[in-house]
């Protein structure tokens, strides 16, 4: 689509490169669905972001003369080439910033975003039943009802 009324998730300026703007989508995918039983996980991830592209693509890149890279991930914590490829650069980028190790940054982003992608197929089960500008609550203080860590 190359329409003024298409609708990116992210924009941000100087991720891939200095001063460019660069634009991400977000779409989760659930690998038991009906729609790809006859496929492999990479066909799906592909699948997916190509859908992404052929919709997007060129729209941003003949209207915003920006980057477009869709985020594909699945209900089960895993994400496409593209993502791992986003991911893997922010990384390098946090840490290189705040001065933390690299694989402590990754633990990080893969930590919060599986936690993200919980809370996203959660609400789309249940619905979200909060108040309406409530405050969020802190990821430490909720009790997951998980078995304290063994000590050895």
């Amino acid at each position: 689509e190359t329409s003024d009324g298409a609708r990116l998730d992210t924009s941000m300026r100087g991720f891939w490169s200095p001063l460019d703007r660069a634009f991400t989508d977000v779409r989760v995918l659930h690998p038991q669905a009906p729609s790809n039983c006859n496929k492999n996980l990479y066909q799906m991830y592909r699948t997916h972001e190509n859908e992404k592209k052929r919709k997007y693509n060129a729209r941003v890149i003949q209207v915003e003369k920006a980057s477009f890279t869709p985020l594909v991930f699945s209900t089960t914590g895993g994400m496409g080439s593209e993502a791992d490829r986003f991911y893997k650069h922010l990384a390098t980028k946090i840490s290189n910033k705040t001065g933390q190790h690299y694989s402590d940054t990754v633990a990080f982003i893969r930590r919060r975003l599986r936690f993200d992608l919980l809370k996203t197929c959660i609400i789309s089960l249940r619905g979200y039943r909060g108040r309406q500008g409530a405050k969020p609550v802190d990821i430490d203080s909720l009790d997951l009802n998980l078995r304290p860590q063994a000590v050895y």
